[in-house]
């Protein structure tokens, strides 16, 4: 069964994971939420890796400061791993360099925003998915309807003022 696992470095990380959750909620994608640290809890990350490494999976990982998370679980599976460490604004943001720069070998992508990386994740999916693709789709559509009403009002209101 196809899904997505998201990994917190921390509970603290559940906030952001949350949004990423609902995110997937919204476009019919099953998921789960863990918790392991690559710095405090390598070995229960290495389980949840291959409790999950077996089917069609899609990672997503969520870890502040220093994110050592995504690059570990990249380097202990084949299956893609999106990176999408929640914001701070602690050393001017440039805790993101962690997520930025990997050895060779090692690849997750980076998402920074939780709606996108639950929509890349589906789309991912969606490469074996035919009705997730639709899903995705009308998603999009959506999204165009929006710009194209807001469109409509902005120009309403100019030509009314």
């Amino acid at each position: 069964m196809a899904r997505v696992v998201i990994i917190m470095g921390s509970k603290s990380d559940l906030e952001h994971c949350q949004k990423i959750s609902r995110a997937l909620d919204r476009l019919g994608v099953e998921h789960v939420l863990r918790v392991a640290s690559a710095h405090k809890s390598p070995l229960k990350v290495l389980e949840i890796i291959k409790e999950y490494d077996r089917s069609d999976v899609v990672f997503i990982t969520a870890a502040g400061r220093s994110n050592a998370l995504s690059g570990f679980v990249d380097a202990q599976t084949s299956k893609p791993v999106l990176a999408c460490p929640p914001y701070s604004d602690k050393f001017g943001g440039a805790d993101i360099f962690s997520n930025l720069r990997m050895p060779s070998g090692v690849a997750p992508l980076v998402v920074l925003e939780p709606e996108q990386a639950a929509l890349a994740a589906a789309k991912i999916l969606a490469l074996s998915d035919r009705e997730l693709d639709q899903r995705i789709k009308s998603y999009q559509a959506q999204k165009r309807e929006e710009i194209d009403r807001d469109d409509r009002e902005v120009k309403r209101r100019q030509e009314s003022a």
